[in-house]
């Protein structure tokens, strides 16, 4: 009998992001993050099937985030499922969840999620971790970013790869994880969060690409997922171009020359500030682009003593006015 396509699409993901690992050597682990929905589900089976054949053994790891009633209960249907389904070994740990002003509950979940995937991933020497996220869910971060107008760094999607993790299945739409899993008998769990309108994310994907897709013709989600990666290369290259300007104008000194900023071409000059304040303590999940434009605009008015407030308590200014003036950073009195 010939294998399903839906089996098929998922597996050739797995295969094609594990080759790019090899050659593996014997007992090189990788590890698989599962949920236990039918996206991770079905790449942690495909990846037990592919795995071996590459000398690659199988981590399975879930997180527990206890933001739902029966929680713990979940986390270990997940680990007996992630042992039926053949992973070499399994893991699972609880993190503590706590959003704050900076972050919503999806954000402080996210950090605490890959931090303790990271541990994992160190305490088994794992080559890879795998996500489970879809051309879907890639579709739906592109969405959602130009709605928010975030700028080409959003729109650019989730990436593929970075440190050690890697996304094998964003070519691969989520009907066919939830079908791989319905012909491979695979039990997944539906997660209530995925309803809830309240998220901008289930809406999204409720609402909004369906009457995308009705209006303008199927296929909305697939070109959105090639929009990220169109976008992505452009962005990882401005990102290149701006890291070594960067360390061009700084140099060895603690701050910016305003004249140098100001030669460079608008779309490094608003990424080498970015970077600066990052440097200086400001803090990432909170700088936003109304935060650059600022900075941007401090630089561009060379008046000395014109200040920026930045997020992390941090405040930039200029020393003096005109082209001799710099670009400084200190950390912002906090009134007590």
């Amino acid at each position: 009998m010939s294998l399903h396509p839906s089996v098929a699409a998922v597996r050739v993901a797995v295969r094609r992001t594990l080759a790019d690992l090899a050659p593996a050597g014997s007992g090189t682990t990788v590890l698989v993050a599962c949920s236990g929905g039918a996206d991770s589900l079905a790449l942690l089976a495909a990846t037990v099937f592919e795995a071996p054949r590459l000398g690659f053994r199988v981590v399975g790891a879930t997180v527990d985030h206890g933001l739902q009633e029966g929680s713990g209960e979940h986390a270990a249907h997940v680990v007996e499922q992630m042992a039926g389904l053949g992973a070499d070994e399994t893991a699972s740990a609880r993190v503590h969840v706590e959003a704050d002003s900076g972050r919503g509950p999806e954000a402080a979940a996210r950090e605490a999620r890959y931090a303790v995937l990271e541990q994992m991933a160190e305490h088994f020497g794992a080559a890879a971790v795998l996500l489970g996220h879809t051309l879907d869910d890639q579709a739906e971060t592109v969405l959602l970013g130009l709605a928010r107008g975030s700028g080409g760094r959003s729109l650019a999607g989730m990436r593929r790869a970075f440190d050690r993790y890697r996304r094998p299945l964003l070519d691969v739409t989520r009907t066919d994880t939830v079908t791989a899993c319905q012909v491979e008998g695979i039990e997944y769990w539906n997660d209530p969060h995925n309803l809830d309108p309240a998220y901008a994310r289930v809406r999204v994907r409720r609402k909004v690409l369906p009457v995308l897709e009705d209006e303008l013709g199927p296929g909305v989600a697939a070109a959105l997922a090639r929009t990220a990666d169109q976008l992505r290369a452009d962005s990882e290259l401005l990102d290149e171009l701006a890291a070594a300007a960067y360390a061009e104008v700084a140099g060895a000194e603690p701050d910016l020359p305003v004249a140098e900023l100001t030669a460079l071409a608008p779309a490094l000059r608003t990424r080498v500030l970015r970077s600066a304040a990052l440097d200086a303590g400001a803090t990432g999940a909170e700088l936003f682009h109304v935060h650059v434009v600022a900075l941007d605009r401090l630089v561009a008015s060379r008046v000395g003593g014109q200040e920026a407030q930045l997020p992390g308590h941090v405040t930039a200014y200029l020393t003096s006015g005109g082209p001799d003036g710099r670009l400084r950073f200190r950390r912002t009195a906090v009134q007590g």
